[in-house]
C-alpha cells in the first residue's frame, strides 16, 4: 500500500461495512450444511428449504461484492506515476482482506 496507503485503508474499512452481509451469508451456509454434515455444528432445525434458495441469494450477493472489492483495490494498488512501484501484491491483498473483515469482527465483539 505504498502508493496511497490512507485511501486504501479507508476504502477497505468502508467496504467492510456492507461486507457484513456476504460474510454472514457464507457463515450461515457453512454452519447449516457442510459443517453440520461433518458433525462440527448443529444446523438450524427449521432450515428445510435446501441449498438452492441460498445459492440463488448468495451467489449474486457474493459476486457483486467481490467484484466491487476487487475493482476498488485493483485501482488503488496501481501506481499513479510512471516511476512509482506498485505495492507488493501479497501484502496489499492480504492487508486489504483483513481490513475488510474488521467491521465484522467489531460487530461480533459488540453483539457477544
Amino acid at each position: 500500500m505504498r502508493t496511497y496507503p490512507t485511501a486504501a485503508v479507508v476504502v477497505n474499512l468502508l467496504l467492510g461495512l456492507p461486507a457484513v452481509v456476504p460474510i454472514w451469508l457464507l457463515w450461515y451456509f457453512a454452519v447449516n450444511w457442510p459443517l453440520a454434515a461433518l458433525g462440527w455444528t448443529q444446523g438450524e432445525p427449521t432450515e428445510n428449504d435446501g441449498m438452492l434458495p441460498w445459492f440463488i441469494l448468495a451467489v449474486p450477493v457474493l459476486s457483486v461484492f467481490s467484484g466491487i472489492w476487487w475493482l476498488a483495490n485493483h485501482l488503488l494498488r496501481r501506481p499513479r506515476h510512471r516511476h512509482t512501484e506498485p505495492a507488493p501484491a501479497g501484502a496489499y491483498w492480504t492487508t486489504g482482506a483483513l481490513l475488510t473483515l474488521v467491521p465484522t469482527g467489531v460487530l461480533i465483539a459488540v453483539v457477544r
